[in-house]
């Protein structure tokens, strides 16, 4: 499971930690696209984090 941290509501999957970095970026250009049809200001963050559950 993946989310954007600047775009909470957007949630996705994958069946690979590839699959759901791929779907991850998809949401963001469409996000990207949303935001600049309703003028909005895009959140840029110049840090990155990335959690990943490891199941024991």
């Amino acid at each position: 499971m993946g989310q954007l941290i600047e775009w909470q509501e957007v949630i996705t999957e994958g069946e690979s930690l590839e699959e759901c970095r791929a779907m991850l970026q998809d949401a963001t250009k469409e996000m990207i696209l949303a935001y600049r049809q309703e003028n909005k200001e895009i959140p840029i963050d110049d840090s990155l984090l990335e959690q990943i559950l490891i199941e024991v």
